[in-house]
């Protein structure tokens, strides 16, 4: 498993993270069979938020109750939630951040959040108002380190303005099929090409510049939640071709050519896997560290679809 420091932290983190968005409907004993074999894989990394789950904080929930970590073993995971998803708004407000963070604690059963993200960019947001609440959980040791999901580098230098401690994620969703904030790179200044489209204001880039940690979400989402690339062949041929013929030169699953086509990327992203199977959860942290060839990523790239002008 492949490790790297955040900005700011002497603390080793894995490039592979298990999301549990999709806990609450598991028995204790399915959770902590899902967290254990995780662990035992290497993936330490435990990613959470408010709105998962059926009600506020049920996932989180699920977690603390299911899940049993003595001081050494909270010490040797590291868990992040999010926040600002409301029911019908969103909400940046110091009030709502301070609530929030208290609630997960409690629902988690931990005294201390590794990171806390902004969960999506709130069009009403006072970043003086953030800035009073993560000086607030810092100073009393409820947060440790921030971040961001979903936000242009203007949203974050926006906030960066008033805070006090530096934003070190920004996780924002990528797979092979959508990747838009690489591909428009690859081709920019060609007209007529819609690929070309700058579509998040340079967040790979601005991100890797600044030593944010970009943390990938639905790897292996086609689009905006409309179903894996892996195994269709109706609409992804080339690209299934591809993945299996690397699976098989590398002797891995196809998953883990999949993550391994992010992982490979020099802005050393993390790669956040939403799944509650066990096995494909093995099968994606092999791509952890795979030396993919350029020749290999970029005929995953164009088999994806993508243009190379």
């Amino acid at each position: 498993m492949k490790k790297q420091t955040l900005l700011n932290s002497s603390v080793e983190v894995p490039n592979i993270i298990l999301g549990l968005m999709r806990i609450e409907a598991l028995a204790d004993e399915e959770i902590r069979a899902l967290v254990g074999a995780a662990i035992d894989s290497g993936v330490t990394f435990f990613d959470h938020a408010d709105v998962y789950g059926n009600s506020t904080h049920g996932c989180e929930r699920r977690f603390g109750d299911s899940v049993t970590l003595s001081p050494t073993d909270r010490a040797a995971v590291t868990i992040q939630s999010k926040v600002g998803i409301r029911s019908g708004f969103w909400d940046y407000s110091k009030e709502h951040i301070l609530r929030s963070v208290d609630e997960s604690l409690a629902a988690l059963k931990t005294d201390y959040l590794d990171l806390l993200l902004l969960h999506r960019p709130d069009a009403l947001v006072e970043p003086d108002e953030v800035a009073a609440a993560f000086d607030a959980l810092h100073s009393a040791g409820k947060v440790r380190q921030f971040g961001v999901s979903n936000h242009t580098p203007g949203q974050i230098e926006l906030l960066a303005a008033s805070l006090n401690q530096p934003l070190v994620v920004n996780q924002v969703q990528l797979s092979i099929t959508h990747a838009p904030l690489i591909a428009a790179g690859v081709s920019a200044n060609m007209a007529g090409l819609d690929q070309s489209i700058d579509r998040d204001n340079g967040i790979l880039d601005y991100c890797r510049l600044k030593g944010i940690t970009l943390q990938a979400w639905s790897p292996f989402q086609k689009g905006f939640f409309d179903g894996v690339f892996l195994g269709d062949r109706e609409n992804y041929p080339e690209l299934n071709d591809a993945i299996d013929d690397l699976a098989s030169s590398y002797d891995v699953p196809a998953a883990a050519i999949a993550v391994a086509w992010i992982t490979r990327h020099p802005a050393n992203m993390q790669v956040v896997l939403g799944t509650t199977n066990i096995q494909r959860m093995r099968d994606s942290a092999l791509g952890s560290d795979l030396p993919l060839t350029r020749p290999e990523w970029y005929r995953l790239f164009t088999a994806a679809g993508h243009v190379l002008p």
